[in-house]
């Protein structure tokens, strides 16, 4: 037979889970308040989700890049949206997904010896990869990426030179070998009510997100040419320096339009 002390016992045990909860997503926004701090000079953190509208768990992880976003006050933390098209045959066809992106994901499966393709994915600086839902372990890996230091070597400018044409020009005093320069187009925000699939009846929000992704070998100085979509959107230029072989960043610069 249960006494009055079992039954309230009993009662108070949601309670204690809802402040084990409240508490631990309290110490989460306060380790996403301070990354700004521990960033020493010549460092920096390239942040790439590869995400989908078609992934149920997905959601979670473009949630915490718009933290992340939102928290960035040093200006050394580059966020990219991929949107994978892998998911687009299970009903809904995801706006924001290209086969490039796909294949960008792919090479870091190479790149890493991974045997499989997976969303939510997030890479830090083209060296370490997690699920970009699991935040203790993303904030981590960026705290980690933002503790070492780079050569401040890329720099860049953007005009535009005619309607929505932006050029976009860099310069790099680096000689690394076996470098690729990419130039990103990222639309700081958007949004999506999805009808079918696994997220179905959702509205989705999302930031950071890649529209256009251009590479070529890396010179001392080269331009990019980009032509911005007819709306009115706030817009990010990101480019950095990436090695072919192992998939290292080794340098990033980013301007808003």
């Amino acid at each position: 037979m249960k006494t009055i002390k079992d039954i309230l016992y009993f009662l108070s045990l949601p309670l204690i889970i809802l402040l084990i909860m409240a508490f631990k997503g309290l110490a989460d926004d306060k380790k996403l308040e301070n990354i700004k701090h521990t960033n020493p000079d010549r460092s920096f953190a390239v942040v790439e989700l590869f995400t989908s509208e078609g992934c149920w768990s997905c959601p979670p992880a473009d949630e915490l890049i718009a933290k992340l976003q939102k928290g960035n006050q040093n200006k050394k933390l580059f966020i990219l949206a991929f949107h994978v098209d892998y998911w687009d045959h299970q009903g809904w066809k995801d706006q924001f997904s290209k086969s490039i992106y796909t294949g960008r994901q792919k090479q870091y499966a190479t790149w890493m010896s991974l045997s499989t393709l997976y969303t939510p994915q997030l890479v830090i600086n083209g060296k370490t990869e997690m699920i970009g839902s699991e935040t203790a372990k993303v904030l981590s890996g960026i705290q980690s990426a933002m503790l070492e230091s780079h050569p401040e070597n890329l720099s860049i400018k953007a005009a535009r030179t005619s309607g929505k044409t932006i050029q976009v020009s860099y310069s790099t005093t680096s000689t690394a070998k076996s470098t690729s320069i990419l130039v990103a187009l990222v639309q700081k925000q958007a949004s999506s009510q999805v009808a079918v699939g696994e997220n179905a009846g959702k509205n989705l929000s999302h930031v950071q997100i890649v529209r256009e992704l251009q590479q070529r070998e890396l010179k001392a100085h080269d331009s990019f040419s980009f032509k911005l979509p007819e709306n009115n959107d706030a817009w990010e230029i990101i480019a950095f320096e990436q090695n072919q072989k192992s998939g290292e960043i080794i340098d990033a610069a980013g301007i808003d339009l």
